[in-house]
């Protein structure tokens, strides 16, 4: 099965991933036409990879994981690890909603995303990685970056937004950085979501259809349809340095969105080795009775309006 140096090719999920969560090759893979198939890169077969999951299968398949991450969550916080996770990618291409997926049933406080915007003019005259290292985990933590110091060889590459000097010090530097980042004990995962161009085209178009999804096509994501080879030679450009022992690039199929979420909470889980903390269910004792306390009546309190067709809504004394 070919690779590009080390670059990892997820397991596809045709049937519910394995319990064990180990990442299997795609046996009879076959090349696609895929964002990335310029790459060298080896996908799933495309009849197999575009093939839907059935909605119940998808929604046990999920559950049964998110309930992992939270064991993984445990794991992490006993033993004060700190774990960063990168997601790249495609434009429209799926990493939006396998980090919902990922951090749904998470504790915010031990798991957080970071999505940074356009850098301020302060942080264009600072050291490029100057703005990231602030968001970087704590002990019994773990950091999804949306986007990360990666823009420098995607977006600001192929829009110009750097100068050549200033991108090629990136292919030099951001190898040694991560390399730094792991001898102090971070462990970084990185995946790129790979989706093909006629599958972005149909997640734009509905975007534009949809008045709740309008605000996820920016003008730089129309842009990038006129770029597309662009996108692909620096992407490609992006692996050569990058793809290193310490911090490898895992490739996920995204053409189909449900499968890539399973495909990439599973290869997450993979590459953890935790242990399953969950204690005993607590016992909750009987609720005392108030005692030498008599509460107001409850129309003396506020009331809570619900705007629409009028109806009112009024907090029990129960739950006050």
């Amino acid at each position: 099965m070919a690779k590009t140096r080390k670059t990892r090719k997820l397991k596809e999920a045709h049937e519910p991933v394995e319990q064990d969560h180990k990442p299997e090759k795609v046996k009879g893979a076959k090349k696609t036409r895929s964002s990335d198939a310029s790459s060298g890169l080896i996908a799933g077969d495309i009849k197999a990879t575009k093939k839907k999951i059935k909605n119940d299968v998808y929604e046990q398949e999920l559950a049964r994981l998110q309930i992992e991450l939270v064991k993984l969550q445990a794991w992490v916080k006993k033993e004060g690890l700190r774990i960063v996770v990168i997601f790249e990618g495609r434009d429209a291409a799926g990493k939006g909603g396998v980090i919902k997926r990922i951090t749904e049933s998470l504790n915010p406080r031990i798991c957080r995303v970071v999505a940074l915007g356009t850098p301020t003019e302060k942080e264009k005259t600072s050291w490029y990685f100057q703005r990231y290292v602030p968001h970087l985990p704590a002990a019994g933590e773990i950091v999804l970056f949306d986007r990360s110091w990666y823009n420098r060889a995607g977006v600001e590459r192929v829009m110009g937004f750097c100068s050549d000097p200033e991108y090629q010090e990136f292919l030099r530097s951001c190898p040694e950085f991560e390399r730094m980042l792991v001898r102090a004990d971070i462990q970084i995962i990185k995946y790129w979501f790979s989706v093909s161009d006629e599958e972005q085209e149909r997640r734009f178009q509905r975007r534009m259809d949809d008045p709740t999804r309008s605000w996820k096509l920016s003008p730089m994501d129309v842009e990038s349809r006129s770029r597309w080879v662009e996108y692909s030679q620096a992407k490609d450009e992006m692996f050569k340095h990058t793809d290193i022992k310490q911090a490898p690039w895992h490739v996920v199929n995204a053409d189909t969105k449900k499968r890539a979420r399973l495909n990439c909470i599973s290869h997450l889980l993979s590459q953890i080795d935790y242990k399953d903390l969950t204690p005993s269910p607590p016992t909750l004792p009987p609720r005392p009775k108030a005692k030498g306390y008599v509460r107001p009546p409850s129309m003396t309190r506020t009331s809570c309006r619900r705007s629409g067709r009028g109806a009112s809504l009024r907090r029990s004394a129960n739950s006050m």
